[in-house]
């Protein structure tokens, strides 16, 4: 009998979505959630729902490293803004609570926050986010995301789908551009000298 492939991971768990609207968690009691449960990525909607995400599988975690490493990388090289990786959260002007899969910031917005502002979750949108897709994520919803960096200011977005094997490049006020299984993704104009290797991640 012949076997059958499989040739989309499974999910590991499902999202798990409260919705919190009627009584509208304060920052303090955010920032308590996140302390009280360190094993679990929380965001906060704009609308007031605390979005629950698992931990991720091992490959996923694999490709967020090298994801980081790079961008780290180049943001020490270039030395104009601060890059962050996967477990900083940012207060969005619309008042979400977010958690990109990487992202950076130019110096000179980072450095106008207070200490208290820095250790936080920085009340600004990143310049640059990263979103990479794990096997409990839905696409659909990983584009709303996007669209919602790049309405609250981002300048530059990747939504990384390495099952499809597909990026999506984001940017405000324009079309999305669909590259199919890149070997490398430039940031320009907005990040200057930035390349993206995607080697290892299809």
């Amino acid at each position: 009998m012949s076997q059958l492939i499989q040739t989309r991971p499974l999910p590991i768990e499902p999202f798990l979505t409260v919705d919190f609207s009627s009584i509208r968690v304060t920052l303090a009691q955010f920032e308590a959630l996140c302390r009280d449960n360190p094993d679990l990525r929380l965001e906060l909607t704009a609308e007031g729902e605390l979005i629950v995400m698992p931990p991720t599988g091992s490959k996923t975690g694999m490709r967020e490293a090298a994801l980081g490493m790079r961008i780290g990388e180049w943001a020490e090289r270039d030395g104009t803004g601060v890059a962050f990786g996967s477990s900083a959260g940012f207060t969005l002007p619309n008042k979400a609570i977010r958690s990109p899969d990487a992202s950076w910031v130019k110096r000179e917005r980072w450095e106008l926050l207070s200490e208290e502002e820095q250790e936080s979750f920085a009340p600004l949108c990143p310049d640059f986010v990263v979103e990479l897709r794990s096997p409990s994520d839905r696409l659909h919803d990983l584009k709303e995301k996007m669209a919602e960096y790049m309405k609250n200011g981002a300048q530059l977005g990747l939504l990384i789908d390495p099952f499809e094997r597909r990026v999506y490049v984001c940017r405000p006020h324009r079309e999305v551009e669909v590259l199919d299984e890149p070997e490398s993704v430039s940031g320009e104009p907005e990040l200057k000298g930035f390349i993206l290797d995607m080697k290892g991640f299809w």
